[in-house]
C-alpha cells in the first residue's frame, strides 16, 4: 500500500516489545513480513515480538503476513541435527509458539511461514529453493532468504503454507541430494 511504501522510505523504527509502537508502524499496511529473532540481547523477541506483529496485523486488518522462523520448528523438528536442535531448542520453541499463534488464531488471514536452514552471511547464490518437505535441512544465505520471502509474499500459491528454504549448492549441507527434495514453485 501507499502507507507501507512511505513507511519503508522514511525508515520506520519501533520496539517489538511495545505493542502500541508495532501497531502505529503497521497502520495502513496491507501486508507484512516479520523476521524478528536471532542474535539479540533479549531472547523474548522470537515469541513476544513476533506475537505483537501478528496481533497488530489481525487487529488492523492486515490481510497478508509472512513469518520467518527456522527449520527445526513444528513438524520440521526431526530435520535439524540433534546437536543443532539441542543448542537452539529454547529459540526454536519460542519461534514455534509464534507459528502456532498465526496458524490457530488468524485463520482468515493469508499467512505463510518460511523456515530457513542454517543462515550464512555471504552474498546470495541465487540457487536456493523453497520446499514443502519438512525433512529438508541445509544452509542458506540471508540474501537468498530475503529474495525467496518476498517472492512468497507475492505468490498466490503460498496461502497458509509452511515452507522450508535452503540452498542445495552450499557445500557441507546435511540436506538430501537436490533430486531428493521436491522444489515448491512460487510462480
Amino acid at each position: 500500500s501507499l502507507k507501507e511504501t512511505q513507511s519503508i522510505r522514511r525508515g520506520i523504527k519501533g520496539d517489538a516489545f511495545d505493542y502500541k509502537s508495532v501497531e502505529d508502524n503497521m497502520w495502513g499496511c496491507d501486508a507484512c513480513i516479520t523476521t524478528l529473532g536471532g542474535m539479540t540481547d533479549d531472547k523474548r523477541v522470537d515469541y513476544e515480538g513476533n506475537n505483537n506483529v501478528i496481533e497488530a496485523a489481525g487487529i488492523l486488518g492486515v490481510t497478508r503476513v509472512v513469518l520467518v522462523t527456522s527449520i527445526g520448528c513444528g513438524d520440521s523438528k526431526d530435520a535439524a541435527p540433534p546437536a543443532v536442535f539441542e543448542a537452539l531448542k529454547d529459540v526454536l520453541k519460542d519461534k514455534e509458539k509464534a507459528e502456532r499463534v498465526l496458524q490457530r488464531y488468524y485463520t482468515n488471514m493469508n499467512w505463510t511461514i518460511i523456515r530457513p536452514g542454517g543462515l550464512k552471511s555471504e552474498p546470495a547464490t541465487g540457487k536456493a529453493i523453497v520446499t514443502e518437505d519438512n525433512k529438508a535441512i541445509g544452509s542458506i544465505h540471508r540474501e537468498d532468504v530475503a529474495r525467496l520471502t518476498v517472492q512468497a509474499l507475492k505468490s498466490f500459491k503460498t496461502k497458509k503454507k509452511v515452507l522450508s528454504v535452503l540452498d542445495p549448492s552450499i557445500g557441507g549441507n546435511a540436506a538430501p541430494e537436490v533430486g531428493d527434495v521436491k522444489e515448491f514453485a512460487l510462480n
